[in-house]
């Protein structure tokens, strides 16, 4: 079994056993941790569930959004043929409604129509984050003060989610680059194996473009919770990691070409040998 399979289902055994029932703005309650952290050495091995399906292809894309495009039009993602995002995309008229009732959950200025307004990729490029990252790690490799945060105060009124991943610290420590992660709130069963997956391709690119290794993914989570209406199907997953045996980590292939972050692209991104346990369909929280 992968070690990402066991620290994950561990964490979900641990909400279902140890959480707490809480309600929220999406009236779908949640079983929940106040926080929870793991660490896992990409370098070692590349973590993507095994246990379940992890559809890295959308995954891999919505990260080249934000960090490469730097973008915050759903419009890009749509054409990629990606529609995480397509529940929050606000409308010609500047609204965020509720898909189901057609409410208006928010209002924006309509030259925000087709964005999720000022958030994600819109702060990577406004503030020059993987610029910046990317020429400190080229030009001063004790360089203590790597920190990528998306969450901006500035602009939270003016985005219809504030990032969830919201914070990242970099470092070089024995010539591999490292990652601490931060969540603010964790969709364990949607979010967090997309979101694993997503920052260790991060973390590989940028090794490869600053002539680093692969070092490890710390992560840590604020409010590590699952939604009511999920639970059963987290249970099938957890009868798999007990029940299926063992099933091999993949590995990532980059294009060893690449020199430079801004010229990958999904042709040089590719996962090999992945075996999985099939599909587990999730309700979405809007």
């Amino acid at each position: 079994m992968s070690t990402w399979d066991k620290i994950y289902c561990e964490l979900c055994e641990n909400i279902l056993d140890h959480g707490v029932q809480v309600s929220n703005r999406t009236g779908i309650d949640t079983i929940k941790l106040p926080a929870a952290y793991f660490h896992l050495d990409v370098g070692k091995e590349f973590p993507i569930l095994t246990t379940k399906q992890l559809f890295i292809r959308q995954a891999v894309t919505e990260m080249l959004w934000i960090y490469q495009a730097q973008s915050n039009d759903v419009r890009w993602l749509q054409e990629r043929n990606v529609h995480i995002w397509d529940l929050w995309e606000i409308d010609e008229n500047g609204d965020w409604k509720d898909e189901k009732t057609g409410a208006v959950l928010k209002h924006f200025d309509p030259s925000y129509a087709h964005t999720i307004g000022t958030a994600y990729g819109y702060i990577v490029r406004k503030f020059g984050l993987i610029d910046r990252l990317i020429d400190s790690l080229k030009n001063t490799p004790g360089d203590r003060r790597r920190v990528m945060s998306l969450w901006q105060d500035d602009y939270l009124d003016t985005a219809v989610l504030p990032s969830c991943v919201w914070s990242s610290e970099w470092d070089i420590t024995d010539g591999k680059l490292n990652a601490w992660v931060h969540q603010r709130s964790c969709d364990v069963p949607l979010g967090l194996p997309f979101n694993v997956t997503q920052y260790a391709v991060l973390l590989k690119m940028l090794a490869q473009v600053t002539g680093l290794q692969t070092g490890s993914l710390y992560w840590s989570i604020k409010d590590a919770h699952i939604y009511i209406n999920q639970i059963d199907g987290i249970k099938e997953q957890l009868e798999r990691f007990h029940t299926q045996g063992d099933l091999p980590a993949p590995t990532l292939w980059l294009n060893p070409e690449i020199t430079n972050f801004y010229d990958f692209t999904m042709k040089d991104i590719k996962l090999e040998n992945y075996q999985h346990m099939g599909k587990i369909r999730f309700p979405l929280a809007q």
